[in-house]
């Protein structure tokens, strides 16, 4: 973004400062003001500009972690361009520790949005209109919910040669082809013609340290390729580069039961390898969960117990294409 006054929320931010903002459109029954904090880190130098999201959702803990963390050790910080950065975008999902808003609508299937509309619409519509228009790429941050649980991850909308070169470069375990689906942040960027990098990784409620790395640390190659990233840190590549899964299908319980888990999400799997066993707690019934082709598991239901139906695996798939419609997303 090559300009010399920027102003967003009716606020100037000015070359080589941090500008903390407030997007301010709605209160808690008790009319208590709900405010969504934005910190804007503005280089002297033009360049570049990325918004940094996360808790779109507002119980994806690792997202928030991750932008936190960016923020707390200054990559938010640009030698050159601007970076912007909302930690929690879903603040009422956060303060009830909830994917949805307290109207039950999610958020991110509320895109573009509607500044008449409901009030996951009407904080959709905003963002889009009052912050978006800043970005020159974005990265959000989300989980897998209802306990399952999403190896690293960068989703990329089969067909998109500028998206997968930049997943690269974000580097982590996988990148996965997924259609954008309707009214979702990401779809909403690839109109505007946005590039976006959507990260996934571990669960909704929880914490996970590994996940919160991956996603630092593919945010620092980012910046850093973009040259938008101070010297003074490092910038490390994994041991293996990203593996690009373009075909893949949701494996779904065909009984309910206990369910035992028998192999680790991200790892590499034999067709016909049990992946789980379904019981019931009466030890009369044992039913085997089976691979149905060779490929990478990246996304296990942790949950103890699954019902008939639930999905339980997601996995990569060339030899099977059979289910090619079961490849939506069903956690974004």
């Amino acid at each position: 973004m090559q300009t010399n006054k920027i102003e967003i929320l009716g606020k100037e931010i000015p070359r080589g400062k941090r500008v903390q903002l407030s997007l301010d459109i709605a209160k808690l029954h008790t009319q208590t003001k709900i405010e969504v904090p934005i910190i804007v880190e503005r280089a002297e130098e033009d360049g570049p500009s990325i918004l940094i999201t996360g808790g779109i959702h507002g119980d994806e803990i690792n997202g928030v972690e991750i932008v936190r963390q960016i923020v707390s050790k200054g990559y938010n910080k640009p030698i050159k361009g601007m970076v912007i950065c909302i930690p929690v975008v879903n603040i009422f999902g956060f303060l009830n520790q909830s994917r949805e808003f307290p109207d039950g609508r999610d958020l991110n299937r509320s895109f573009p949005g509607n500044r008449r509309g409901s009030l996951a619409s009407r904080v959709a519509y905003f963002f889009t209109n009052k912050i978006l228009p800043y970005a020159d790429y974005c990265i959000d941050f989300h989980t897998g919910g209802a306990s399952r649980f999403n190896a690293p991850q960068v989703r990329i909308n089969p067909g998109d040669e500028n998206l997968l070169k930049l997943a690269k470069i974000f580097n982590v375990p996988f990148s996965v082809y997924s259609k954008n689906l309707k009214k979702t942040y990401r779809s909403t960027c690839s109109k505007k013609e946005i590039p976006i990098i959507l990260f996934e990784g571990g669960k909704s409620l929880e914490s996970n340290t590994q996940i919160v790395n991956y996603g630092v640390r593919g945010t620092k190659r980012f910046l850093y390729y973009l040259d938008m990233l101070d010297s003074k840190f490092n910038v490390t590549n994994p041991s293996r580069d990203t593996v690009v899964i373009e075909k893949s299908r949701w494996i779904r319980a065909q009984k309910s039961g206990m369910f035992h888990l028998k192999i680790k999400c991200n790892e590499l799997v034999k067709k016909g390898a049990i992946l789980a066993t379904i019981t019931d707690p009466y030890g009369k019934m044992k039913f085997n969960v089976i691979a149905p082709n060779k490929g990478y598991v990246i996304n296990v239901n942790q949950a103890p117990i699954v019902h008939q139906g639930d999905a339980i695996f997601h996995m990569s798939t060339k030899d099977d294409q059979t289910q090619e419609e079961e490849m939506e997303n069903i956690d974004e």
